[in-house]
Order: C-alpha cells, then sequence, then structure tokens
C-alpha cells in the first residue's frame, strides 16, 4: 500500500522490489534497529537490506538521520553509473544515454536568449534582503495573472493566495507536513511519479495510500490504467479498515507517468468524492504548457466554475518542465485557503528563492509575447517531432504504448520482453539496458502493479535521441552492442523558426532518425 521513494532526479535506480514506508517506524526512534525482528510482511526492499541501512557510519546519525539516508542509498546506483559514464558526443561517445529523467532538453537556445536579455538583470536592496516569505508581492501578483491567463480561471486570481519556494518536491513537502499528523497518508492512484513517496515522508513522515490502476480495457468507454470514482473509494475504505487515516488526495494532471489527461468531468468527479470525505486534494499541473498535441484538450483544476470545495484543494506548478528549468528551482502554491497558504509560507524561510530568482521569474511569467509566440510553439513543435521519432521506433518495434500527446514521456508497455511476469525479471531488463548504455525507468519505479512498463524520455536533442533508441533496439533485439554514433541519425538541430506555415513540418524531417537494421 505505501510505496519507497524514487526521487527524479535519482530516478535512474534499479527497480526495488515491493516495499512500504510502513515498515519504517512512525515514531522513528529505534524503529531501524527493530527492522531485523519485523515478520515477513512487513520487510524491507529486497536491494536495501537492515545491513545496508545500519552502514559503518550510521552510528554518526540519528535514527530519524539514517532513515533519510537510506532513502538516498537506495535510489543511487543508477544514478551513480549514470554520472560515472555520461555520454558526452565528442568526449565519450560510448557513455550512457539518459532517456530516463523527465527533463525538456530541448529549447535551451530559446531559454537562453531570453534569460540573457538586459531586462533579466536587476540589483536593488530589496532583492538582496529578506523577503516576504510567501515570496516577493511583485512575484506573486506575476504568477497570479500568469495563472489566471493560462490556466484560463473564470476569475482572476488573487496574489495572497500565491505562495512561492523552489520547487514541487518543496510544495509536496510542506504540504504534507502542516495538512496531516505524523503517520496519516494520502491517497494517489498508481503509478504515479515516484519521488512524490520521498517528498511527503522525508519531514512529515506521511504515506502514500496507492490507488491501483491497470492496464487492462474493459468497455468502449475505457481506457488503460483509467482512475475511478469507485477505485478511490475502494482504496479509502481498505486504507479505513487497516486503520490508516486519509487526510487527502494527490492528483496529477497532466499525468507522470501515464500521459493521461483527466477531463473537466472527471476532475469534478474526484474532487466531489474528496469534497464528501473531507478530504484535501494536490493538484500538481506542472506539466499543464507541456500538452503538444492540439487535438489534445486540456484543462486546469482552476478553470472549473465553482470548485465543491475550495477551502481543500491546492494547486502547484512550476517552471521545472514547462520552461526547462529544473535546475532553477522555482514552484509556486494557489490556494483559498489563508491558513494553509500562510503555514507553508512559514516554511518557505528553508524553501526559499533568492530575490534575483523571484525577478528573473517575474520578468519572464510577464512576457506573454514571447511566450505565446516563440517559446510555446517552437516548444511544442520540438516536442512533437521528438515524440513522433520515438513513436514510430516503437511502432516499427511492434512495442505496445500509451501516450497522449502531452509531458515528456512515453508509457512503454515491454511485458513480451520478460521471461516471467515477474518485478524481478523487469530490474533485469533495466540492467540489459544500462550495460547497453542507455538509461530508462522501469515501472516498479512508478509503483506500477504489472510488471514490464516502463517510461521513456523523448524530449532530448535529435542525437541523443536516436542513439538512445538504437541501443534500446539492440537491447530487445538481443544485439546488445553499444552504438556510438548511428550513421543515419541526422544531427542538426532544427533552426528555431517563429513563424507559422511549413515549421512544424520541416522541423520532423529534421530530427527524424531511422534506425540502421543492417549494424
Amino acid at each position: 500500500m505505501f510505496t519507497l521513494p524514487q526521487e527524479e532526479s535519482r530516478a535512474l535506480a534499479p527497480c526495488p522490489g515491493p516495499a512500504s514506508t510502513q515498515d519504517l517506524d512512525s515514531n522513528y526512534g529505534d524503529g531501524l534497529e527493530r527492522e531485523r525482528s519485523r515478520k515477513p510482511d512487513r520487510k524491507l526492499p529486497e536491494l536495501c537490506d537492515s545491513t545496508t541501512m545500519l552502514s559503518s557510519d550510521s552510528s554518526y546519525l540519528s535514527s530519524r538521520g539514517r532513515v533519510i539516508k537510506w532513502f538516498w542509498d537506495s535510489a543511487e546506483e543508477g544514478y551513480r553509473t549514470y554520472h560515472m559514464d555520461e555520454y558526452d558526443e565528442d568526449k565519450n561517445p560510448s557513455g550512457i544515454i539518459n532517456l530516463g529523467t523527465s527533463e525538456n532538453k530541448l529549447c535551451f537556445d530559446l531559454l537562453s536568449r531570453r534569460l540573457s536579455q538586459s531586462d533579466m538583470l536587476r540589483v536593488e536592496p530589496s532583492l538582496l534582503q529578506y523577503p516576504d516569505w510567501r515570496g516577493h508581492l511583485f512575484l506573486r501578483e506575476e504568477v497570479a495573472r500568469f495563472l489566471s491567463f493560462y490556466c484560463k480561471s473564470p476569475t482572476p486570481l488573487k496574489p495572497e493566495n500565491v505562495v512561492v519556494l523552489n520547487g514541487c518536491a518543496s510544495l509536496f513537502s510542506a504540504l504534507a507536513t502542516v495538512l496531516c499528523e505524523v503517520g496519516e497518508a494520502f491517497l494517489i492512484p498508481a503509478p504515479y511519479y515516484g519521488a512524490i513517496t520521498q517528498h511527503v515522508y522525508l519531514y512529515g513522515n506521511v504515506r502514500l495510500v496507492c490507488v491501483y490502476l491497470d492496464s487492462e480495457v474493459t468497455g468502449l468507454d475505457t481506457r488503460p490504467f483509467q482512475l475511478t470514482v469507485e477505485k478511490l473509494e475502494m482504496a479509502l475504505q481498505r486504507a479505513n479498515s487497516e486503520g490508516v487515516k486519509v487526510k487527502g488526495l494527490i492528483l496529477i494532471n497532466p499525468h507522470n507517468p501515464l500521459g493521461d489527461i483527466y477531463s473537466p468531468g472527471e476532475l469534478r468527479d474526484y474532487l466531489e468524492f474528496a469534497k464528501r470525505h473531507k478530504l484535501h486534494v494536490m493538484v500538481d499541473e506542472v506539466y499543464m504548457l507541456s500538452v503538444f498535441e492540439k487535438s489534445v484538450a486540456y484543462r486546469s483544476v482552476l478553470s472549473l466554475e465553482g470548485l465543491p470545495d475550495p477551502q481543500r484543494t491546492h494547486v502547484m506548478w512550476a517552471t521545472s518542465k514547462d520552461f526547462g528549468m529544473s535546475g532553477l528551482r522555482f514552484g509556486t502554491l494557489y490556494t483559498e485557503n489563508r491558513d494553509v497558504a500562510t503555514a507553508v509560507a512559514s516554511l518557505c524561510r528553508y524553501h526559499g528563492l533568492s530575490g534575483l530568482v523571484q525577478y528573473q521569474m517575474a520578468q519572464l511569467l510577464r512576457d506573454h509575447d514571447w511566450i505565446n509566440q516563440v517559446y510555446l510553439p517552437e516548444n511544442h513543435a520540438r516536442l512533437k517531432a521528438a515524440h513522433s521519432y520515438v513513436a514510430g521506433e516503437l511502432r516499427a518495434l511492434g512495442i505496445p504504448f500509451l501516450s497522449r500527446g502531452a509531458g515528456f514521456f512515453i508509457w512503454v508497455d515491454l511485458r513480451k520482453f520478460l521471461p516471467e511476469a515477474t518485478f524481478k525479471e523487469e530490474m533485469l531488463l533495466w540492467r540489459r539496458f544500462l550495460d547497453n548504455k542507455v538509461l530508462l525507468s522501469c515501472g516498479k519505479t512508478f509503483e506500477c502493479k504489472e510488471p514490464g512498463w516502463f517510461r521513456l524520455v523523448f524530449s532530448d536533442k535529435a542525437h541523443r535521441l536516436c542513439l538512445g533508441m538504437r541501443r534500446v533496439w539492440q537491447v530487445l533485439e538481443g544485439t546488445s552492442q553499444v552504438a556510438e554514433e548511428p550513421p543515419s541519425c541526422q544531427t542538426e538541430e532544427p533552426r528555431s523558426r517563429h513563424r507559422h506555415g511549413k515549421r512544424e513540418e520541416q522541423h520532423v524531417k529534421e530530427r527524424t532518425c531511422p534506425r540502421n537494421k543492417q549494424e
């Protein structure tokens, strides 16, 4: 029911076996020492036993510190391996290609030009002094205007309902801490972005109750991994029967790793369910501007007329994904609950942004001309081109996949490549990819209950994407041999053309890199 974390920036780790944050004593104390005597159904993950937990330097840490270190260590192998052997076109062409971390690496040219313009640099006393912990007022005003416009809110959003801090990871942690008592839980549809487990647990000691979804399609109006109110009700009842107090529901829209998008009707159904049970709803909309298929209709929860329970609805967004700035660390919370906003703001003294970064973010968010006419059209075109290439490669290999035209990833069904439908076999396949110098994220990382699903990130430059896909193909065809450069892969990066017309078609042609099956 409760899962151990796989942090996104460390999401390149091997897939852990079934485990539970319930395995870690809710009072910390000497809970780690007691792991040795726990019964079999309370076991630690198979890749991180109690000996690993109580490593030689653990005596320097508190029991809480050992728990924190254990979370870090449990997600480190793949990350360390990648950074010790990172691909470089000139210096290390046989290094590891990273198709596992969800980052947009397609638009650095656009961002670097915009962030280098003169209006981005300003130094004045107020920017170098302690700010309002909620964020400078000028930034919260811009965030409110930005979200009002891009979320299509029926009425203007208010700056006093905005809190700014350094990313959505901090937001999850802060919200969990101020909304829940120790040991309480959030419902979350699974598979889900696994790092949330760590975000809510390390500070707040809050657990996750998985609402398990499966790939089976049961009717004409259903889709794989579809969330329903019935499944939410069943998960809540199960938690209650086990004595677990559930305080809220986490929704990710667009979804990571499924790429799924909830319809307005579905969103309202989930919110009504939460209202009936007096549950908070945390809505992560960090991919809301990364819907690159024009035929896909996305609606923010902030666009709904009359939220069922606005005092328990909390929306988060960040620039990490939509603006390809995962290293800048900017995130924002919008909530009409002033007590929640104030409590989260109090924690911002530990998770705040520098005044200079706040100024840059305000300048960026107010520049709707650049966002609408330059950045979003080009970003969407590049995402669509990269997606089209990877989807074409998967189809050529006869590999099923799910993708809804949002986000940076495709949810790939590799079950037929597992000799047995077990997570052990999934991990072995993950290792074969790594041995052939391409890094993917396996389904167990996202608490998928069906072994054999992988998340493949496509938002990378053409030459790395083509080379990575060739290495994936080699593993699945059983001809693993590290490829350094596919001869047919055109590495020319697309020119940034911001006028309408043939830009998108040309861009697809420039990025198409067919597999060379002779090699």
